[in-house]
């Protein structure tokens, strides 16, 4: 199967690319990677996962989702590190009820003890 985070013209398996962060197996290397795993956890309904990659100054108590939400696509627009900050840009395609929405957001992680942190994000127009 191929990786959710991944375009229809990219080759990347879900086991070799996603899954091996989802299982624990091995930290995301960057904040992108990170980004986009946690993208294929909303697409998979990984809640547990989406919680401990979330930095624990933001994190919520559980993780709801939309009811007849189909992830479709991801783009990553941009990203910038700096040190232990990093911001990521994306473009995330879905369709509920037959409409297209796209988030596009700029995500901020932080690196705490050597593991990428989602914190939060700011919704571009």
């Amino acid at each position: 199967m191929r990786c959710p985070c991944r375009k229809k013209s990219e080759t990347p398996t879900y086991a070799a690319c996603c899954q091996p962060l989802h299982l624990g197996v091995r930290p995301a290397p960057t904040a992108e990677a990170l980004m986009r795993s946690r993208y294929t956890a909303f697409v998979m309904k990984d809640a547990a996962y989406l919680l401990r990659t979330r930095h624990f100054t933001t994190r919520p108590a559980r993780v709801d989702f939309t009811p007849g939400l189909e992830w479709q696509m991801l783009r990553i627009i941009a990203t910038q590190t700096d040190g232990h900050e990093a911001t990521v840009e994306f473009a995330a395609r879905s369709r509920t009820d037959g409409r297209i929405h796209v988030l596009h957001e700029v995500s901020r992680f932080l690196r705490v003890d050597g593991a990428w942190l989602y914190v939060d994000g700011v919704i571009k127009a």
